[in-house]
């Protein structure tokens, strides 16, 4: 029996039960009461301790934290905390949960397909009474839940041959079976009979040439052929035999080795010693929001989840707090918010956990001089050695410090005071700011300045860049002033009371604001970074897309979503790429096709949050125009065969009688005369085994920076079509021949064992037919 607490006024009794099969846990509103699924091990991504939990902690005074815990689930599912009646029971589930997890996620696609309890849970769902046998009826109700509209006579055969017992039900091994009949994979057999010289295997050299004709796997094929055998042949004599059998075969197709996605390009596998500027950058808008921008809650887990799947630039706003303590919301809004000491202890926690590679905080400061620092005490005590506070060997650089060198840093990026600012201030700005000075050091001297960040009414603040103090703040504590020099101010916006110790945190990333790329490249230096919206950005890049990438290959920019984005929602961040932008920031919390692009972009590289761009953004006198792109390189022609489908998931579980009408969409997202897509026709009533046996054909002009995404839809001539599965990969990553593509829900999540498979080929475009 266990609490399940969402909120401190919700809280409801349950009791939860791991299933036999060790897979799924249920549970019931009552003891001995009728049970229903909660989740699947498979879900879980960790078990933390209830002293993690926001929520928990907030119930200390109720029950013991070592009473609670908290199961986070992969994706943007809400995570579930539960107070147990003990300590000891907590701790039982905690470890006991756990050590399932790791389990499922050490399984390799195989031993998912194998596993019994995989299986057992297919049995459980088509076992309508629950009596531990499957009728016919029942089998016949277990088809519609698999999405497969089968021939009723054939399904029966199916079934007789599969109840060697003759009891007229299936149990155990009988349903295995009679799975494994449902499973075989026609297009799969005539491949493998394509290239068998006797239909029942496949010699290494009848492999090899496999590999080298169709897979494109070149000189290493015959060492590849080797070890696929060793890796996929079930039966040891074979492997001595050096031969493949069909269930081999099969287990190669299915596997990573056999998957769209190059294996190569799943560990670290690209230079990490380039500038920093020279890489795209995982990055992430509004980070502590886990809803909306007008209401949504603001949560550390926010910052968890972005860190866990990859992301190294995290936004954090600052705001004066009560009890002198900084706060982190999105200002002037319904928003909640969380002390910004959570927020670095979260940081500090997670940074590195799934990349050791730099993580980026991006300050949106606007706290008052006392509390910034409050924040910059924070930030010292609690990220500790972490925290990068002065320039690496001590030297002054010449270019930004690579990956490599910044392994295990926070960043910080933010405003910076500068002594010799007003040399970086164009002439026609000074000779305006020169006039205005007298003017407004008479308002100062007349009127108190109201420094809260809050006041609609806010009086502007000159800095004096002689003693680094706010000119204000002296004037109000009554100090003589003699000719401070040159008094700096913005022409509309007044300047932030900049604290020098939260200013001295900020080593190479310096916000600056951008006036012209020409003004960039005469005053910026490479450390100094600006910020854009995208409106701005889309601007720039189609007026001046040229500049724009060469500003990119020696300065950091970051691309963050309008304002009008209030519901959250994502901007396509390709085409910021493909101006060479590095921070192009997403709502993380949303998914969608603009998730999935990050995504897949970020999916290579081991994950690491860092994805070296393409040499011709990485040149500072590129030629390269995203809206006018010329590739350094040969066009390339894309063929993909669209052959069949397994396993698709029904999109409308509540409905059983309801069986999808697939197709396969292809979506290009690269430069603007590449992004294109094609879909196939619809097959019928069938999501288990479809098959389309349609070719699709694209023309790529830049495919280094092309992304791939198929996308399964169910059909609907009513409506829209719905969602089934996606996978999204660069160009880049891809393998051509024959491959399968396993499918992504909306949310990032495996649909194992959903998949398509396909047949790909790309060819070089000849100079007559590109004329």
């Amino acid at each position: 029996m266990m609490r399940k607490v969402r909120s401190k006024s919700w809280k409801k009794l349950r009791f939860f039960r791991l299933q036999d099969d060790g897979m799924t846990v249920w549970h019931a509103r009552q003891a001995g009461g009728r049970a229903k699924p909660s989740f699947s091990i498979s879900d879980v991504d960790t078990v933390r301790e209830g002293h993690e939990s926001e929520l928990l902690r907030n119930l200390a005074e109720e029950f013991p934290l070592e009473q609670g815990f908290t199961i986070v689930f992969h994706g943007r599912r809400s995570n579930l905390d539960l107070v147990a009646n003990s300590v000891q029971e907590a701790q039982t589930w905690m470890q006991g949960l756990q050590l399932l997890v790791g389990f499922v996620t050490n399984m390799d696609q195989q031993e998912r397909l194998d596993q019994p309890g995989w299986l057992s849970d297919w049995f459980q769902r088509g076992d309508k009474n629950q009596d531990g046998r499957m009728s016919f009826g029942e089998v016949q109700r277990l088809l519609h839940l698999m999405n497969v509209e089968m021939d009723q006579e054939y399904a029966f055969q199916l079934f007789q041959t599969a109840d060697t017992s003759q009891s007229g039900t299936l149990e155990g091994e009988e349903f295995v079976e009679f799975y494994k009949s449902l499973t075989q994979r026609p297009e799969v057999q005539e491949l493998f009979e394509k290239f068998s010289s006797d239909g029942q295997k496949l010699t290494l050299l009848e492999f090899v040439d496999f590999l080298q004709e169709e897979q494109k796997e070149g000189e290493r094929a015959s060492d590849l052929a080797l070890e696929l055998i060793d890796r996929y042949e079930p039966s040891e004599s074979g492997k001595l035999r050096h031969v493949l059998s069909m269930d081999g075969f099969l287990g190669y197709l299915c596997s990573k080795d056999g998957d769209i996605f190059n294996p190569t390009c799943h560990p670290l596998y690209q230079d990490m010693t380039q500038p920093l500027n020279h890489y795209y950058i995982n990055s992430s808008h509004n980070t502590y929001l886990v809803g909306d921008q007008l209401c949504g809650q603001s949560s550390v887990e926010g910052y968890i989840r972005a860190l866990k799947r990859g992301c190294r630039c995290v936004e954090v706003d600052i705001w004066d707090g009560p009890s002198g303590e900084p706060i982190v919301y999105h200002g002037h809004t319904l928003t909640s918010r969380i002390p910004f000491k959570d927020v670095v202890a979260a940081i500090g926690q997670y940074a590195f956990q799934t990349s050791d590679y730099p993580v980026i905080l991006s300050l949106e400061n606007h706290c008052s001089w006392e509390q910034q620092e409050i924040i910059v005490r924070h930030l010292t005590e609690i990220l500790g050695d972490q925290l990068l506070t002065t320039a690496l060997d001590g030297q002054p650089p010449t270019q930004l410090p690579s990956p490599e060198d910044l392994r295990g840093k926070i960043l910080v990026k933010g405003k910076k005071l500068m002594l010799e600012e007003e040399e970086e201030e164009p002439e026609a700005e000074l000779e305006a700011e020169q006039e205005a000075r007298l003017d407004l050091e008479a308002q100062l001297e007349s009127e108190p300045q109201d420094l809260s960040p809050r006041s609609e009414d806010k009086k502007k603040v000159v800095m004096c860049p002689l003693l680094c103090r706010p000119l204000c703040c002296q004037i109000m504590a009554q100090a003589p002033i003699s000719k401070p020099g040159l008094l700096l101010f913005p022409k509309q916006k007044p300047k932030a009371i900049l604290c020098p110790a939260l200013s001295a945190l900020v080593v190479y990333l310096k916000a600056v604001t951008f006036y012209s790329f020409t003004h960039s490249r005469e005053h910026y230096h490479f450390y100094e970074t600006s910020s854009f919206s995208e409106t701005k950005a889309k601007s720039l890049i189609k007026e001046a897309g040229d500049e724009f990438v060469q500003h990119n290959a020696w300065q950091l920019t970051r691309v963050y979503p309008s304002g009008l984005r209030t519901d959250s929602s994502n901007y396509n961040p390709q085409e910021f790429w493909n101006a060479g932008c590095q921070m192009v920031a997403m709502n993380m919390q949303t998914a969608g096709l603009e998730m999935d692009l990050c995504d897949g972009l970020f999916r290579q590289n081991a994950g690491c949050g860092y994805v070296l761009k393409p040499d011709f953004l990485r040149d500072a006198q590129s030629s390269f125009h995203p809206e006018r792109p010329i590739s350094p390189f040969k066009a390339q022609t894309l063929i993909i065969q669209v052959i069949s489908g397994q396993q698709l998931p029904k999109v409308d579980n509540t409905k059983e009688q309801s069986i999808v009408d697939p197709l396969v969409r292809v979506e290009i997202f690269g430069v603007r005369p590449d992004t294109t897509r094609q879909e196939t026709s619809y097959v019928e009533n069938n999501g288990f085994n479809p098959y389309w046996g349609q070719t699709l054909c694209f023309r790529i002009l830049v495919p280094e920076l092309a992304l791939l995404r198929f996308v399964v839809k169910d059909y609907d001539w009513k409506s829209r079509n719905d969602f089934i599965g996606q996978y999204t990969l660069p160009w880049s990553c891809m393998q051509q021949g024959y491959r399968h593509i396993h499918l992504l829900s909306k949310d990032g999540l495996s649909l194992h064992p959903a998949s398509i498979f396909v047949h790909i080929c790309t060819q070089e475009v000849s100079e007559e037919a590109e004329s």
